[in-house]
Formats: C-alpha cells, sequence, structure tokens
C-alpha cells in the first residue's frame, strides 16, 4: 500500500511559521504530481498547492499565495510546504496527495494529515 507521510504540523501564533513535510516513495515522487490540501472543520476539502513532476511550475490557491511556498527535495524524496504569515483562518488538517495527471479529480494517492493550527 502506497503511504504518503506527513509531518511538521503543529500550534504557531498568528504570524508565525510553519513546514510541512510528505515523504512519498520514489516511484510516486518521480511520476506523479505533487500537492497539498487542507480541511477545516465544517468545510470541504480546498487545493493548496501544487508542484509538477519536474519542480518547475507551482500553482497556489489565491488565499495562500505568497506565503506558502511549495517545493520538492528530490534527494530526500519530500515534498514541502514552507507556510509563513500564518493567520487563524490556515487552521486545518493538511493533506498530501498526488496525482497522475493532475487534473486533480480525485487524486491517486492521499496521506493521514498533519494539524496544523494558528492561535489569534
Amino acid at each position: 500500500q502506497v503511504q504518503l507521510v506527513e509531518s511538521g504540523g503543529g500550534l504557531v501564533q498568528a504570524g508565525g511559521s510553519l513546514r510541512l513535510s510528505c515523504a512519498a516513495p520514489e516511484s510516486i515522487f518521480n511520476n506523479y504530481v505533487m500537492g497539498w490540501f487542507r480541511r477545516s472543520p465544517g468545510k470541504e476539502r480546498q487545493f493548496v498547492a501544487a508542484i509538477s513532476r519536474s519542480g518547475v511550475r507551482t500553482t497556489y490557491a489565491d488565499s495562500v499565495r505568497d506565503r506558502f511556498t511549495i517545493s520538492r527535495d528530490a534527494a530526500e524524496k519530500m515534498v514541502n510546504l514552507q507556510m509563513n504569515s500564518l493567520k487563524p483562518e490556515d487552521t486545518a488538517v493538511y493533506y498530501c496527495a498526488a496525482d497522475r495527471s493532475g487534473a486533480w479529480n480525485k487524486g491517486d494517492y492521499w496521506g493521514q494529515g498533519t494539524q496544523v493550527t494558528v492561535s489569534s
């Protein structure tokens, strides 16, 4: 069973930073578009950011653009999400995901999620 394993969540004050990491099997890391999604209580899952297989192209939700940065670490087979200037509304469970096409119709693989809580 393919596993995407997230780490790095926690509690931070508004304005602070956190770095999330996602460890992926090599076959997934090399061949899939990787992304981050989040789900807040009572809300639907929301796209946060994605990065192409090569790492050249990135996309972001409007709500996080200019504050979050997604990147790939080819040596470690990790996908990272650097989150700066965090706001209370960023509080959510963050999920790492992989999608073969990059269309994100459903996502092919998902991690278990890591909690991010931003206090005001």
